[in-house]
């Protein structure tokens, strides 16, 4: 499959990646390989082949879901330099 340079700038563009012109040719290259191997893909006999979403058979591990008693507000307030009412207390990191 082409790429076009439109197709490549919208792709870039979507995955908000910066791209110079030298890159271009190399990043169409590389777009056109990828895609060719997946179309490929498309060509395997894949009858009999059961639908997975893993490969290697997990299954939910569900555990009880046991109440048990916190922490005493005290004891978490040791934890915290900076602890005001009920909450811990921040540097502020944005604005």
């Amino acid at each position: 499959m082409e790429i076009t340079d439109k197709t490549l700038y919208n792709m870039a563009r979507l995955s908000a990646l910066a791209m110079s012109e030298e890159e271009e040719p190399e990043a169409k290259r590389q777009l056109e390989e990828t895609l060719e191997f997946v179309n490929k893909l498309g060509d395997l006999d894949t009858s009999g082949v059961e639908p997975t979403s893993h490969v290697h058979g997990v299954v939910n591990a569900f555990r009880q879901d046991v109440t048990c008693t916190s922490f005493s507000l005290d004891k978490v307030k040791l934890n915290a330099p900076d602890f005001v009412s009920a909450g811990f207390r921040v540097p502020r990191i944005i604005g």
